[in-house]
């Protein structure tokens, strides 16, 4: 939200006050034993003793949650209610060290120091091994004051949806600034289409259903990191207004509505230590099942479908030695205008249990379609009136729309009892042979409504989403145990990444869209997200051949993979007239792509635990892992699969693409070709290839199935080291199947390399390009 005209002045109808001087600091030690440095910040320099009357009083609150993070805290007015945060999972109380001297304050938390200026002008800055990173100088902390009589009431204050005329909504409010340095580039702020470098943009975090093609997101998270060793989270499920360079071309400026702010500086100082530690605060990804990572398949959105057509699909891909791991039922799996109400429509599905029994037996996971919302024709909607599980308006009456199935009423999810009352009917579900669940919507929480626990609804508007995924997740994991529950969920905020996996939302079937798709995964990897998925081919209308079969190479080199549409079917048979030539029909290319997946399976398995072990993205943007190089600031067409695959998507029908490879020797997995980097590359590929690279000194490990993504990959498994290995390093192999592993020391120079494994496991070994080895022994030498 922009207060000011130009560098000097505010708009019209804005009355700004800064924190204009550090008065007094002081420490303090709050009830959670945590040392706190307290700022009185007045918005005046008080040079007399008259200058202290009739004069509003910011306090400045600094203490840390967490080593290397440091919280700044914000406050009009100390009497009202605490402002409803984040959960904040891993904040400890007793970090922090506080100081307080003649010259100002410090807290250090760990390797980051914030450090606040005695006097005249506001100065605020943290640091790390001597180096400022950001600092909050003049102006920076500013209480702003809106008439409402004035002319900025007429114009839009770029908050979308948060009222029905798109105005403030509100009177006051609190913003912060933190500079921004000569090439400082800023990422995140969730799942976002546009580019991937925020700098410049404007940015509101306001959940919305509003595709893939606009500057709205389905996952908004109020936090961003720069290419400088740090990230920022700001603190407030509400709506928040990014200015990223927009306000003040120098900083980032954050505002919220009402008299408090607050935020968190994260230190790196790699934007993986960065990633490791807000998700540290702020939640790891769960453990996600083997299984889950295999193709899935849907019905898709409107067509028409029964266990007949159903069958006819997963035999087809079966005919067809097209591995399937899950099959989804999307919405009309329930009746029509009934959603949701958990029950299968008797006139399509007379025997659900006996289907899913089948479905089973084909050795198949089942996911299911749900949302939050219960239309008024299903038979649970007076049930749920009844008990109070609804959303209700001021006047007491249940909250109700038509905006999607009629008269629909929202669940409640601050209601214990309600949350209860929902998952006893999943509960049902699970019971009868569901697996997993897709949880759509989320997005379209209402403002005018009253919550069962009293919260604000502007708060609740983001945080509805935690509390829906939330509360399916647990009875996920009740039913499934845990690290084999898995969602499908399309909204999100702070917090959202512990219950995986979240996909990409509506897109359209064409390049375009498929670039942009690309844009929002990589944004969302930059704010926490440790896993994603999207819909291949494209969801909205129906894709050509040329694009179907290029985002299948993209949609089974993603962690998650599904084929789904609106009104069309998404069997890749669909695709082909039969002129294609060998190798390039959309069934190939489907059975390519998904086989390779699964032969990289004990790979892609152990990246999978590393975003559950330490927050690190499945999908990595060449910047994450690449941080000094700047040719990987801006690049948004490719990105790294786990620490050791580059994968550049192509986004043409004729096979086209341009990408980079930084320095090393980078070995083709496909083809076996060597390149030395760093190199830009222009090539052109049938449909049945993609540049995928292995990194230098890769200790890569493959399986030997390629049947099934969850297989035991200690046996049989493959090892092959890549040029550029030095050192020892221990490789783990997982099997999924019982949790067990197997560690595989790597040892090697120039003269030679040396693989040992303590435990006796049949497993290859080999050098890339050179001969595959059998080891008898557990130890093998190259």
């Amino acid at each position: 939200m922009k207060f000011t005209d130009g560098f000097w002045q505010v708009r019209p109808g804005v009355d700004a006050l800064y924190a204009q001087e550090a008065y007094d600091i002081e420490a303090h030690n709050d009830a959670s034993g945590t040392d706190v440095l307290r700022i009185s910040a007045p918005t005046k320099v008080i040079e007399r003793r008259g200058d202290v009357l009739n004069r509003p009083l910011l306090t400045v609150s600094l203490s840390s949650p967490l080593d290397g993070v440091i919280r700044v805290r914000v406050e009009k007015k100390l009497g009202g209610l605490s402002s409803q945060g984040f959960e904040l999972v891993g904040a400890e109380p007793g970090h922090g060290i506080v100081a307080v001297g003649e010259a100002g304050g410090t807290v250090s938390a760990g390797p980051l120091t914030a450090r606040i200026a005695q006097g005249a002008p506001w100065n605020l800055s943290f640091e790390a091994n001597g180096q400022t990173l950001t600092s909050s100088g003049h102006k920076s902390i500013g209480y702003l004051s809106l008439d409402a009589g004035a002319p900025i009431a007429a114009e839009p204050a770029g908050v979308s949806g948060v009222t029905t005329t798109g105005l403030a909504p509100a009177s006051r409010y609190v913003h912060g600034r933190l500079s921004l340095g000569v090439g400082e580039l800023v990422y995140g702020l969730g799942e976002r289409f546009g580019p991937l470098v925020k700098n410049g943009q404007t940015i509101d975090i306001w959940n919305a259903d509003g595709g893939t093609s606009s500057e709205q997101s389905y996952k908004n998270i109020p936090f961003y990191l720069t290419n400088r060793g740090y990230g920022v989270l700001v603190n407030h499920p509400e709506h928040v207004s990014f200015e990223v360079g927009t306000e003040s071309v120098e900083e980032v400026q954050f505002s919220v509505a009402g008299e408090t702010l607050e935020y968190l500086v994260i230190y790196g100082p790699s934007q993986k230590e960065i990633l490791e530690r807000y998700t540290r605060l702020t939640g790891r990804p769960a453990r996600v099942p083997a299984w889950s990572y295999g193709l899935w398949l849907s019905t898709s959105f409107t067509t028409q479908y029964d266990e007949a057509t159903v069958t006819s699909f997963i035999d087809g891909m079966a005919e067809r030695e097209l591995p399937l791991s899950v099959f989804h039922f999307d919405c009309f799996w329930m009746r029509e205008f009934n959603w949701t109400d958990f029950e299968w429509d008797p006139r399509v599905f007379p025997d659900p249990e006996g289907m899913l029994d089948r479905l089973h037996e084909k050795k198949l996971h089942v996911s299911a379609w749900i949302n939050p919302y219960i239309a008024q024709r299903a038979p649970i909607f007076e049930e749920a009136k009844q008990a109070g599980y609804l959303v209700t308006k001021p006047n007491g009456d249940v909250w109700q729309w038509d905006f999607w199935q009629a008269g629909m009423g929202l669940v409640d999810f601050t209601n214990p009892d309600a949350v209860s009352w929902f998952q006893d009917k999943l509960r049902h579900l699970f019971n009868q042979g569901v697996d997993a669940i897709k949880t759509d919507f989320g997005e379209r929480i209402p403002t005018d409504v009253v919550w069962h626990d009293g919260s604000s609804p502007l708060v609740m508007h983001n945080l509805y989403s935690q509390l829906y995924n939330k509360a399916v997740f647990e009875v996920l994991q009740e039913h499934r145990g845990e690290g084999d529950a898995v969602l499908f969920a399309r909204s999100a905020t702070v917090g959202g990444q512990m219950q995986p996996v979240h996909w990409g939302g509506d897109n359209s079937s064409s390049f375009e869209s498929m670039a942009e798709t690309l844009r929002g995964g990589l944004s969302l990897a930059f704010s926490g997200f440790g896993y994603w998925s999207h819909d291949i081919g494209g969801f909205e209308g129906m894709p050509d051949s040329a694009v179907f079969k290029r985002w299948l190479a993209f949609g089974l080199l993603s962690s998650h993979s599904r084929l789904h549409g609106s009104t069309s079917y998404r069997v890749p048979w669909l695709f082909d007239d039969g002129s294609e030539p060998a190798g390039q029909s959309a069934v190939e290319v489907t059975r390519r792509f998904t086989t390779l997946k699964l032969e990289l399976m004990p790979y892609l398995y152990q990246v999978g635990l590393e975003a559950h072990r330490r927050g690190i993205p499945f999908m990595r943007p060449m910047q994450l892992e690449f941080g000094d190089d700047p040719a990987t600031d801006y690049l948004d067409r490719q990105y790294l699969l786990g620490g050791e695959l580059l994968v550049a998507p192509v986004f043409s029908a004729a096979g086209d693409v341009q990408y980079y490879l930084p320095a090393g020797t980078w070995t083709n997995y496909l083809t076996g070709e060597r390149v030395t980097g760093p190199t830009w590359r222009r090539e052109t590929h049938a449909f049945d290839s993609i540049p995928l690279w292995v990194r230098e000194g890769a200790v890569l490990v493959t399986g030997a199935r390629h049947d099934r993504p969850d297989y035991d990959y200690t046996d049989g498994a493959l090892l092959t080291v890549y040029p550029g290995f030095n050192g020892t390093r221990t490789v783990e192999v997982a099997n999924p199947l019982d949790g067990t592993a197997a560690l595989f020391t790597v040892s090697g120079d120039d003269d030679g390399i040396s693989i040992t494994s303590e435990a006796a496991h049949a497993f290859g070994a080999r050098r890339a390009g050179g001969k595959i080895i059998t080891s008898i022994d557990g130890k093998v030498t190259l």
